[in-house]
């Protein structure tokens, strides 16, 4: 989980990441971003958004770290999780930091 959160804000953004971050990974993979409010992607269980305490914001002079490469396989995916969302940048976030998770290690997808 530890590369999903270090590459959160490079994925998705600095607005998003001020309003949405990584929680944990469930047993079945869903990743728990937690978000100022809730909303679920309608037929896509495996990326919900559930109410719940966000970070302090980053300092302006931190150095964003880059997020892990995707192979082709885990962009397709990711970008599939994230068809259903109707508006085009958030769906296009999403899909990057869903794939940035999925190129992280799966022994570093828990907290």
């Amino acid at each position: 989980m530890s590369e999903t959160t270090a590459a959160w804000s490079a994925a998705v953004g600095p607005d998003i990441a001020r309003n949405a971050w990584p929680a944990r990974f469930q047993r079945d993979g869903t990743l728990i971003v937690h978000t100022q409010d809730s909303g679920r992607l309608p037929g896509r269980p495996q990326l919900k958004f559930v109410p719940g305490p966000l970070p302090e914001p980053a300092a302006p002079d931190e150095a964003v770290p880059e997020p892990p490469a995707a192979t082709l396989a885990e962009e397709r995916q990711a970008a599939e999780w994230a068809s259903s969302i109707e508006d085009e940048e958030l769906r296009e976030a999403v899909a990057r930091a869903a794939a940035a998770s999925l190129a992280a290690r799966p022994d570093d997808r828990r907290f």
